[in-house]
């Protein structure tokens, strides 16, 4: 059965923030690097879930966010949305995942990234990869 996330983009000058997600086997892209968000609850706006989950899982939520690029696939709808990270990665708090890193483009489209806390260069997950093709869009759009 379908269902849809809301993913956010959060870009603090020429760096992206990245959640290093567990290795847990069930979730999508384990042990990847991918972005913070989540699913969508019933009657929840994609805007809405994604303040719920940034909330929950680094315990703060940029003022502004604005939705960039809908991807869809057979299962699952991604909202994906785009903003400034206003606040210190070392202020944020990992609530949910193994590492966080701010990565510059370069480094995603590399399509590894190191994780400091476990000293060891993980993939991206796919969503990001595809996303990381269209990141001039972003980069240029200022």
């Amino acid at each position: 059965m379908p269902f849809a996330v809301a993913l956010a983009m959060l870009r603090q000058r020429d760096r992206w923030l990245l959640q290093l997600r567990d290795d847990i086997d069930g979730i999508a892209a384990p042990g990847c690097w991918g972005l913070f968000g989540g699913h969508l609850e019933p009657g929840e706006s994609p805007e809405t879930a994604l303040r719920r989950e940034l909330e929950e899982e680094i315990g703060w939520c940029p003022v502004n966010l604005q939705l960039w690029i809908n991807h869809s696939t057979a299962i699952r709808t991604a909202h994906v949305f785009v903003g400034e990270l206003q606040k210190d990665l070392h202020r944020l708090e990992l609530n949910e995942g193994q590492d966080m890193v701010l990565a510059t483009a370069k480094e995603l489209r590399s399509g590894r990234i190191l994780s400091p806390k476990l000293n060891q260069t993980r993939p991206l997950a796919p969503t990001l990869t595809l996303l990381t093709a269209k990141l001039d869009a972003i980069d240029h759009s200022d």
